[in-house]
């Protein structure tokens, strides 16, 4: 037991000391006294011999914090910004990134022949450029302070003024090193009296001077060729044009909108139609998919607890095969066989429809896969249910003359209800925010000309991903705030189905 406990604690330490480097190297002050508040906590309670119900809980209370608390909190929060493509950063950030994007050659400068190297270890050290002038053959290096010779005998080059391949107390970066750290490379440049010298591509390095500068005392970016201003928007987080001539700069700045993500989903016109008809087709589909699995279900399930029928332990087996089967991969093969051309389904009717073509046949399609894994789940709970129902209450009711049909609709079926009704709250919430069912068949479509982002068989969920992460920008702000409504509705059908459901208590 003890060397469990100091293997546990010594692999605690350790995962602690990974998480807190990168938080000191970003000045990450809060997070490393989380981690050291966690860490001294979890020493405390298995060290100490006091706080036994601690250390059974403690385990779980970090992984309900870390998986879901946190990203809750972090949805909620990111709904009331404006976090998205060109939206990601600081101020600061964003004047950096907006000048350096704006950066050209000087004319008649220099193109140097580039060796990319740090100062130190490939993987932390700082980043410098290893430069040599192809026509006067001279060799520099390039660090944030400014260019400097390299002296004579203190490097390696392929030729006079050509490519260096080594350099005393400098590390040429390999390609898979250049790789991994791309984004220090691209946000590296070496200061001169005329600007700066710029990477371009992995060969070669220009000096160039930035044609948008930020000027701190108007708060604004000013293009130094078109004479162009765009002034600060703090409230939006952009660069918007000063005489309205200018479209607003690309690159802005994270900052707090209050509501108004929240507000387009019911003011903007295109996102309040698109967002109605999801909603209502969302709630179609989960309703749907609950009613035909338990209806095909319950009918399996009464069929085959029939004492009278054979092998009724070989059909349960087959009908419950589905189940066992994983659901990804499952509606993998069912869109397969819903191909245009070679789907299996065509082939059997001898038709070339295009399932997922329209509307109507790719709601079809949907639902009918559903039904297919899903009765299978009810048949067995649904068998559960009526197995634990005393037959005798069945057996008085039809002595007393009541015939099967009525028997089942008054005892049967009510206690059923009692047993299941938390089970179908349960699979309408699953399929309300059921990703893998509409993302990995229809892909949400088809999708209308005039709205790209948002298509006929879209669910919440999979518009909110393709608002998120969709090929057209990402705009986390907005998808989180659809994210936090989805939550909102999903509790609310859930609040009212179980408080609806202890009515059927009195039937016990």
């Amino acid at each position: 037991m003890l060397l469990v406990k100091v293997v546990g604690l010594g692999f605690l330490a350790a995962v602690a000391l990974f998480a807190a480097l990168p938080l000191i190297r970003t000045d990450n002050w809060w997070g490393l006294a989380i981690v050291l508040a966690v860490t001294a906590l979890a020493f405390y309670i298995y060290l100490s011999p006091r706080p036994v119900p601690l250390k059974y809980l403690l385990p779980g209370t970090l992984f309900l914090i870390v998986f879901q608390v946190l990203p809750v909190v972090y949805t909620v929060s990111t709904a009331f910004t404006n976090f998205s493509d060109g939206h990601r950063g600081t101020k600061e950030q964003a004047i950096t990134a907006i000048e350096g994007a704006s950066v050209k050659q000087v004319p008649d400068s220099t193109i140097y022949t580039l060796t990319l190297a740090t100062d130190g270890d490939a993987a932390t050290g700082d980043i410098v450029f290893l430069l040599a002038d192809p026509t006067t053959q001279d060799s520099f290096v390039g660090t944030a302070d400014g260019l400097e010779d390299l002296g004579d005998g203190s490097f390696e080059a392929a030729s006079p003024g050509g490519k260096i391949t080594a350099a005393d107390d400098y590390t040429v970066l390999t390609v898979p090193e250049i790789n991994a750290r791309q984004d220090d490379i691209t946000a590296f440049s070496v200061p001169t009296d005329d600007g700066a010298i710029k990477s371009q591509g992995l060969s070669a390095a220009f000096e160039g001077a930035p044609q948008q500068s930020y000027d701190e005392g108007c708060d604004c970016i000013t293009d130094a060729t078109t004479g162009n201003v765009w002034t600060a928007d703090d409230s939006e987080g952009s660069f918007v044009s000063k005489d309205g001539t200018q479209r607003n700069l690309a690159q802005g700045w994270k900052v707090g909108v209050g509501f108004d993500n929240f507000a387009r989903v019911f003011t903007n016109d295109t996102i309040r139609g698109s967002f109605l008809r999801i909603v209502v087709w969302n709630f179609a589909f989960a309703i749907a998919t609950v009613a035909i699995t338990f209806a095909l279900g319950l009918l399996v399930a009464i069929a085959l607890n029939n004492p009278l029928m054979r092998g009724r332990t070989i059909y349960r087996s087959l009908i419950i095969l589905p189940y066992a089967m994983p659901g990804i991969a499952m509606y993998l093969v069912w869109r397969e066989m819903f191909n245009k051309d070679f789907g299996l389904i065509n082939r059997l009717l001898h038709t070339d429809l295009n399932w997922f073509g329209s509307t109507a046949s790719s709601m079809f399609a949907i639902l009918l896969i559903q039904l297919w894994l899903g009765y299978n789940y009810m048949f067995l709970v649904i068998t559960g249910a009526l197995q634990s129902i005393p037959s005798d209450l069945v057996e008085a009711a039809g002595v007393d003359g009541a015939k099967p049909f009525y028997a089942f609709r008054t005892i049967t079926f009510p206690l059923l209800l009692v047993a299941l009704a938390p089970l179908l709250i349960t699979s309408f919430a699953f399929n309300f925010n059921n990703f893998s069912a509409i993302f990995l068949t229809s892909k949400g479509g088809p999708f209308p000309p005039d709205n790209p982002s948002a298509g006929s068989t879209d669910l919440l969920i999979t518009y909110t991903y393709r608002l998120a992460f969709g090929g057209s920008g990402a705009d986390y702000g907005f998808a989180a705030a659809v994210s936090v409504l989805i939550f909102l509705i999903v509790a609310a059908v859930s609040i009212v189905s179980f408080r609806r459901t202890q009515a059927l208590e009195e039937i016990n």
